[in-house]
């Protein structure tokens, strides 16, 4: 159902939730694209990382975290997490009373919408690789893509490590897009959330290994432009002139979370408040 322009679900935030840090790089595309939001986001990091857990357990883990958002009032959420996008968007559909958006539909379309070739890789964590949610999501919009998953592990703790410039991210890029060059891609699809604070090593190696006519997709900035166009067409999106609010939750450790925060959002992310689920 649409909104209206007094229709109180307006002026709720959007939520978003996440394993831990990445679902950030989400989060600051949202306040470029939609900067009047305000954003409530959730980083589950007492459990993370998600991508090495069971389908079960992703579930479970999704199902509280959704709820917890949903419980402090938003009148949207978005899955920041690849692997939940790929293991539990349909539960969350079923399970909640408002829109729920992923990051790997509109990274798919964005994907399909880049290629020339017709032969796409996928940069992700082993759980979205396994998953095959790339794939199917790629092949819903265009029959005619291939699709060549690998997954680059080390990518994470990269970040997490603040070691974004020098030798030892470039070799490990360089490990990753060379088994996609293998494929002859012409695209490459950042399958995690992580993995954009990266994205100008990535673009700098896909350019030698690929061509210089390869594009780098960015699921996050996807993911934005889809909940941008979303919102329009619902009538949801907040009214007024005053710049969106960020409030930030976590699991575990709110000082290191807040420390590590402004890799992933560009600026200081501000008090972070711990929380129970």
């Amino acid at each position: 159902m649409s909104g209206t322009p007094s229709d109180p679900r307006r002026g709720l935030p959007i939520g978003v939730f996440d394993s831990g840090l990445g679902g950030l790089t989400v989060v600051r595309q949202i306040r470029r694209l939609c900067p009047e939001e305000d954003v409530l986001y959730l980083g589950d990091t007492a459990r993370v990382p998600y991508g090495t857990r069971s389908p079960q357990t992703i579930l479970r883990y999704s199902r509280t975290c959704a709820r917890a958002l949903v419980s402090r009032g938003i009148k949207l959420l978005v899955v920041a997490c690849n692997t939940v996008s790929a293991v539990a968007l349909d539960m969350l559909r079923a399970e909640l009373d408002l829109p729920v958006l992923g990051v790997i539909e509109p990274g798919a379309g964005a994907a399909v919408a880049a290629t020339r070739r017709h032969r796409v890789g996928v940069l992700a964590t082993a759980g979205t690789i396994a998953s095959g949610a790339y794939e199917r999501a790629i092949a819903a919009r265009s029959s005619r893509t291939e699709v060549f998953g690998r997954a680059a592990p080390l990518l994470v703790p990269l970040v997490e490590e603040g070691w974004l410039d020098g030798d030892v991210p470039r070799l490990a890029v360089e490990r990753y897009v060379g088994a996609l060059a293998e494929h002859d891609v012409d695209v490459v699809v950042l399958g995690c959330t992580h993995y954009p604070v990266l994205r100008g090593t990535i673009e700098e190696v896909a350019a030698r290994a690929l061509g210089a006519h390869a594009r780098v997709v960015d699921s996050a900035e996807a993911t934005a432009e889809e909940l941008q166009a979303f919102l329009a067409a619902r009538g949801l999106g907040a009214t007024g002139v005053r710049a969106g609010e960020l409030r930030t939750m976590v699991t575990d450790r709110p000082l290191s979370f807040a420390n590590v925060a402004g890799r992933f959002l560009g600026h200081d992310v501000g008090p972070v408040e711990q929380i129970d689920l």
